[in-house]
């Protein structure tokens, strides 16, 4: 009786110090693991020679890929309430081998990718702020945002929940009310423009691709959602309306409202764009959302990759040390420092060359 009642103290405590998510914080978590906003929808037009290819593409390619993708997520994320989300699936469809395989390069895919978004916050900024095109500042600066955004997961998944919350409502505030002064200078013909001639098909199918895709990385944190079974389909039916709807209030927007040539639509044009329809203001309240949602997108990737390493540990595939928790922490403590070693070694390239890479 007495170690009945012992156990479900510790289980108390243990709920208490590691809160669970709940359905917001993960679907503004699953929404930075597969978007984080419209920032680089704009190359669709571009390659879609005008904008009826890309409202099209992404009103139509979520049905045959986004939504059957988080179907198979929250299907499977609920029959696997556990840490480590595919790698799971993997090891219990064809075997350790091969989960391992899946675990270890999407683990290092993940890194490299996380390593853009601390480079490309400071390539935001280094227009307003030219001393960050100077080497020292730009790696103290560099150094500086990967160590406390690390931090800020070692405290905690809710923490990290809770921030990307905000951060989402701050990145797509300017997106909605640019579509609500957009309404009175919209003329629908201009939605209908495509130009054949200037469509680069590997281009805008890249595009739609690259921004409707990865919704199984929250698969990874299914062990610390709050009630799985319930919350995961919810969640995921929510961050799918939610990334759909940040791709195209801003596309219907900006094409319709402003007489544009397609050629102009390129990264960073939606600033231009708000500009044009609501003033400078707008235009600086873009620039400082696409800056700030590549927190949100380091954040949701490192919490992804950390807890998958936590998974992989806690069925065998790699040391017990990676699944070591601290009293009051929430996170992974190895996992999130060997993911900051090497991210450290990444961000001290440019994005290009990580690109080129």
């Amino acid at each position: 009786m007495g170690g009945e009642e012992e156990g479900m103290v510790n289980e108390i405590k243990n709920t208490k110090l590691n809160p669970k998510l709940t359905i917001l914080p993960l679907i503004a978590l699953i929404f930075y693991e597969v978007s984080g906003g419209p920032f680089g929808v704009e190359d669709s037009v571009k390659s879609g020679g005008g904008p009826l290819l890309p409202l099209l593409g992404f009103l139509i390619f979520p049905l045959f890929w986004s939504i059957p993708e988080a179907l198979v997520t929250a299907e499977l994320a609920t029959s696997f309430p556990e840490n480590g989300g595919y790698v799971l699936w993997i090891s219990s469809a064809f075997g350790h081998f091969w989960g391992f395989q899946e675990g270890f390069w999407k683990w290092l895919s993940g890194v490299m990718d996380n390593a853009l978004y601390p480079v490309l916050f400071l390539d935001y900024l280094k227009s307003s702020f030219p001393i960050f095109n100077q080497m020292a500042a730009r790696i103290l600066a560099l150094l500086g945002i990967t160590v406390s955004l690390t931090y800020l997961n070692y405290r905690g998944l809710h923490i990290v929940g809770f921030s990307a919350v905000l951060l989402a409502g701050f990145s797509l505030l300017p997106f909605a009310v640019m579509g609500l002064l957009s309404i009175p200078r919209i003329k629908p013909k201009r939605w209908l423009v495509v130009d054949y001639k200037k469509v680069d098909y590997r281009g805008y199918f890249n595009s739609l691709f690259w921004n409707l895709n990865y919704w199984d990385n929250a698969s990874t944190l299914a062990g610390e959602v709050e009630n799985p079974s319930r919350t995961f389909p919810k969640a995921m039916f929510g961050a799918v309306v939610l990334v759909v709807c940040s791709y195209l209030i801003p596309l219907l927007a900006g094409t319709g409202a402003v007489e544009t040539n397609s050629g102009e639509w390129t990264d960073g044009y939606f600033a231009q764009i708000g500009a044009l329809i609501g003033g400078s203001w707008l235009k600086w309240w873009i620039q400082a959302a696409a800056a700030l949602s590549n927190m949100g997108l380091f954040e949701a990737e490192m919490s992804s990759d950390a807890f998958q390493l936590l998974g992989m540990s806690e069925i065998g595939m790699l040391p017990s040390i990676f699944a070591s928790r601290l009293d009051l922490l929430f996170d992974s403590f190895s996992s999130l420092c060997n993911k900051c070693n090497t991210l450290i070694r990444f961000l001290l390239l440019r994005f290009v060359k990580l690109c080129d890479f």
